[in-house]
């Protein structure tokens, strides 16, 4: 009994900073703090060290000015993939889809890539093994990495998955 209260507080504070990390995107959108984060991020060490950390630039819809987002890789099988833990509004996801998939990786170094979007019916598998490598998203998504495979299908339409493909010739500007 006198582990409860301990379990107890554990759990408040893991409830608490879920609510901290769901608020720097309320609206879908980073809030000033999110997007502090993101610049460090993608200033610093961690894209080109860690395995599983990446910087995806690609061009505003609107400005035309490189986008720079901080992403999860999540390898599966045989090739890289991206996930929106924020959904299809997510404003990179509309870049992809506004720059025909064109981006630019830096996952180690500087790659240009091609984006495609996985179907539905195959998006299951991946989001569960991103929430497995993304601790930072699981607030964010309705189902975590202990959900039954048919349970996270049921929510795979919600989370735009890209895969990553090289992409042969010159970047964009």
């Amino acid at each position: 009994m006198s582990q409860e209260p301990s379990a107890r507080g554990q759990d408040g504070r893991r409830s608490r900073r879920a609510a901290l990390m769901r608020a720097r995107y309320a609206g879908g959108r980073p809030n000033d703090e999110a997007k502090a984060i993101h610049r460090r991020y993608a200033a610093g060490p961690l894209p080109r060290l860690v395995p599983i950390a990446a910087v995806l630039d690609v061009p505003g819809r609107v400005s035309g000015a490189t986008i720079h987002v901080p992403l999860v890789i999540v390898p599966y099988r045989v090739h890289w993939y991206l996930v929106s833990m924020l959904g299809a509004q997510a404003n990179w996801v509309r870049n992809v889809e506004a720059a025909d998939g064109d981006a630019v990786l830096l996952h180690g170094r500087r790659r240009p890539v091609h984006l495609v979007e996985v179907p539905v019916p195959r998006r299951a598998p991946i989001i569960r093994r991103y929430l497995l490598v993304a601790w930072g998203a699981r607030p964010h998504m309705s189902v975590t990495w202990r959900t039954p495979l048919r349970d996270v299908a049921a929510v795979a339409a919600d989370y735009p998955v890209f895969r990553v493909d090289r992409r042969r010739g010159p970047a964009w500007g």
